[in-house]
């Protein structure tokens, strides 16, 4: 029997008939977002089918184990295929309601599971994250840095953009996504009074102030350098660094899960080809134990003197 659920667990078959089960998963789950077609009995019906696949592939991977079907958890991947089919089974449809549309929901991520593909995608992701956060607290500085001077220098000229220090770094965020920052840019060179602002701008322009700025200070001048710099240092060098450290990430992923052919499908991990062993082996032991040995009779076979 543990010989057939690995069969059967391992098979190409099986797993794109799994794939091909998510892919219906999320069409259910957009299907449901209309109101009038939520509570459908046929589009409910589906989603029971569909769950109780789910269990079924549970429990076939946990029977492949053998007499140690603990060992399916060892796998972290297997974990997040339980959580996601266990959250399905939670009792009510009132207080737990935006609970099951979300696990319903998060039954399409079982694609990441299923294909190898996306699974180094995500490893690579998870590995970045500690490069991650030190590259995002730079990147932070930088916005408060900015955000800090902009307030300063442009607050009277360009309240919409720059009222406060909270406004302000969310303007320095967009700059950094390159989202018309030019015209920031612009209105701080030229003054709110000769470019951006109109009479629907929701912070009337202070034509006053503004003169004064650019005619005096020198301000279209420091507003180049500044928005200038600011996207050179936070869009072309700090971002960057994101993808380089995803680039590494990537790399170690695709060591991690290369099978000995130069793949990376699960059926070559050589951790998977290990688990698999020894569950044959398991079962070896299991049907020799099974075999009965005719005991002794007393009687040896003689040979020729």
């Amino acid at each position: 029997m543990v010989a057939i659920l690995q069969k059967i667990a391992n098979s190409d078959l099986f797993n794109n008939f799994i794939i091909g089960i998510i892919i219906a998963a999320g069409v259910v789950v957009g299907i449901q977002t209309y109101p009038e077609l939520r509570n459908d009995p046929t589009l409910s019906l589906l989603d029971s089918i569909i769950l109780w696949i789910f269990v079924a592939e549970v429990l076939i991977k946990m029977g492949s184990q053998g007499s140690r079907p603990w060992r399916y958890f060892l796998d972290p991947w297997n974990v997040f295929d339980f959580i996601i089919v266990a959250v399905c089974f939670l009792p009510g449809e009132t207080s737990f309601a935006a609970v099951l549309r979300l696990a319903r929901l998060l039954r399409v991520l079982k694609l990441v599971r299923a294909l190898p593909r996306l699974q180094v995608l995500v490893s690579a992701l998870l590995k970045s994250i500690p490069s991650m956060f030190y590259i995002s607290l730079l990147l932070s500085l930088l916005f408060y840095l900015y955000g800090v001077l902009g307030t300063f220098l442009y607050q009277e000229n360009d309240p919409v953009h720059f009222e406060d220090l909270q406004t302000g770094l969310l303007t320095m965020y967009r700059v950094s996504t390159l989202e018309d920052w030019t015209d920031v840019m612009y209105i701080n060179m030229f003054g709110c009074h000769e470019y951006g602002y109109d009479s629907s701008a929701r912070v009337p322009c202070n034509e006053a102030a503004a003169k004064a700025l650019v005619g005096e200070d020198g301000i279209a001048w420091s507003a180049a350098f500044f928005f200038s710099s600011f996207t050179l240092l936070a869009t072309m060098i700090i971002l960057n660094l994101f993808i380089g450290v995803i680039m590494t990430g990537m790399e170690e992923a695709q060591k991690e899960l290369k099978g000995f052919d130069g793949s990376t499908s699960h059926k070559d991990d050589p951790r998977a080809q290990l688990q698999t062993l020894s569950a044959q082996l398991e079962t070896l032991a299991a049907e020799l134990k099974s075999v009965k040995i005719p005991p002794d009779d007393g009687h040896a076979v003689a040979g020729d003197d």
